[in-house]
């Protein structure tokens, strides 16, 4: 039950994503290489939610190893580096408050994972409720 939980969280936060990808018109495209001519490039898919929170790192239900932390230009606030540590997953993440309204946290993935959620979904309504989806492309 838990496993299928987690799954259909995860299906309406991607179902909520595409939504307004398409809605906006920034669907994920394919771009051409300007070394190699006539053979595309997939290129990672960007999306960045800003969430109401107290907290900086929103528990999402997969888990990450902080790989770096670099102080920003014109933000008194760092922005953290995490990639998913499920072997083989490439997906990353930017954590970020905002400086002119400090209660916000801008969080942004890079890619799609491509395994299951590894940890309960309970919470996980409240979080979806609080999301503004922008992407970055």
């Amino acid at each position: 039950m838990h496993k299928l939980n987690s799954m259909i969280i995860t299906r309406q936060i991607m179902n909520t994503v595409r939504k307004f990808l398409v809605r906006s018109g920034q669907a994920e495209t394919e771009v051409r290489s300007s070394k190699e001519k006539g053979e595309k490039k997939s290129r990672k898919s960007k999306y960045a939610f800003q969430t109401r929170s107290q907290v900086d790192i929103l528990d999402d239900g997969y888990k990450w190893r902080k790989y770096g932390q670099k102080a920003v230009k014109n933000n008194k606030f760092p922005r953290s580096y995490y990639r998913c540590t499920y072997q083989g997953c490439n997906v990353k993440k930017q954590i970020q408050r905002l400086s002119k309204d400090e209660g916000i946290v801008v969080t942004t993935y890079e890619g799609m994972h491509s395994h299951p959620i590894e940890k309960s979904s309970d919470s996980f309504q409240h979080i979806l409720s609080q999301m503004h989806i922008y992407s970055s492309v």
